[in-house]
């Protein structure tokens, strides 16, 4: 239910700002970069950890068995914070997801109701924060097989068989009712593709190395934020976080309006026309989504980069798809998304299923598993450690000090 709503609001908050973007065309030049400095300015202290994607903090929390520091993370008011602030960030056109933070509020209710049935054993709260993460997954996009490969993949890596019936019987819950609220739905509608053996396979070889490589620059460029930014930025993000983000959020409205104001929001509807065959703007929406993502997430705002990755790596398909002779454009659109996903969270088996789940693409499967196992291998050159381990690790280290 949580899920359903979030996606229902987020939707409602994003359809706010193109309506006032299309009365005002400036709009974004004053809302954007206001809202960033409001939501840092509003996640000081005990919502700090509403902050970014969602999902390193659910990996924190299985991983640290400190009670104080999963209370941290998983809190009643971080899990509806989490959701505010998001849709806040919507409403003011930041380029952020909701399902990241839709994993991270599954995680939070599920901790929270075991702790409600004293429910404290470390085994059993990890079930609990592994369970709620996979049915918020799944039942943010309807997707209940990619909920249960996430949860194995990307959550926990140390998955015991005793935590399977838990996490399949959450997702199933989640899943009935995500159906009985909204209905059967494939996320971006049934994409009728196939690539026939031969010289349209180069569309595979180009979108693993393509998506793999923005993958893994994206992820390292987005790192930086824990690691080190150079000097002056650095300086200046930590010492002054308000007007930091101010200037993302201005930066935010200057490629939004480069790109037709094509940039701002999940990027679900751009990647769905691509898929569909029938995209908008110039051809180079997937570069100007991947700069209107990394700017969202080095500003510090609550927010996932799962849907705007996807819209990324459907704009690299639309970049690649006329240079291969025989490969249909929706084809190359596919393999570019599933690719790139893959290169960003180095986790092929979640990209693979989500992609197929997402657009009832099953013609693609053997394709599909090339280009993302080629992304993780090239991803891997460029960003060595995964993502949400490696923020992951820097909370348990910020914690620590």
């Amino acid at each position: 239910m949580a899920a359903v709503l979030f996606a229902q609001g987020s939707d409602f908050a994003f359809e706010v700002f193109n309506q006032m973007l299309d009365r005002y065309p400036y709009w974004p030049w004053l809302v954007t970069p206001l809202t960033f400095a409001l939501l840092i300015w509003s996640t000081e202290g005990v919502l700090r950890a509403t902050r970014g994607s969602g999902i390193p903090q659910v990996i924190g929390a299985i991983g640290r068995p400190e009670r104080e520091f999963r209370e941290r993370m998983l809190s009643l008011p971080v899990a509806v914070g989490k959701m505010a602030l998001t849709l806040f960030a919507l409403l003011g056109g930041a380029s952020v997801g909701r399902e990241g933070p839709t994993v991270h509020v599954g995680a939070a209710l599920m901790y929270n109701i075991g702790s409600r049935f004293e429910l404290f054993g470390r085994r059993t709260v990890n079930g609990l924060i592994l369970a709620g993460g996979a049915a918020g997954i799944a039942a943010a996009f309807n997707t209940p097989l990619a909920g249960v490969m996430f949860a194995i993949e990307e959550l926990s890596h140390t998955f015991e068989q005793r935590f399977s019936g838990l996490v399949l019987s959450a997702v199933m819950f989640g899943g009935v009712v995500s159906l009985g609220i909204i209905g059967n739905y494939t996320y971006f509608g049934s994409v009728y593709a196939q690539l026939d053996f031969g010289p349209a396979w180069l569309a595979v070889l180009a979108c693993g190395l393509g998506g793999g490589l923005a993958g893994g620059i994206y992820s390292r460029v987005i790192l930086l934020t824990v690691t080190g930014m150079p000097k002056p930025f650095g300086n200046w993000r930590r010492n002054h976080p308000v007007m930091f983000a101010f200037a993302c959020g201005v930066l935010l409205a200057a490629v939004g309006a480069a790109s037709g104001n094509q940039v701002f929001g999940t990027g679900y509807e751009q990647a769905r026309s691509i898929l569909q065959g029938v995209p908008d703007g110039d051809g180079l929406f997937g570069l100007w989504k991947l700069l209107a993502n990394i700017l969202s997430y080095i500003a510090g705002i609550p927010g996932g980069f799962f849907s705007p990755s996807l819209a990324v790596g459907a704009g690299i398909g639309q970049w690649i798809a006329p240079l291969i002779p025989g490969a249909s454009f929706a084809s190359v659109a596919l393999l570019g998304m599933s690719a790139y996903l893959a290169g960003v969270t180095q986790a092929p088996l979640t990209a693979i299923v989500i992609s197929l789940e997402l657009t009832d693409g099953h013609a693609l499967v053997l394709p599909v598993i090339a280009a993302c196992l080629l992304a993780r291998a090239c991803s891997a050159l460029v960003c060595r450690v995964p993502v949400y381990k490696a923020f992951a690790f820097y909370l348990f280290d910020s914690s620590r000090k």
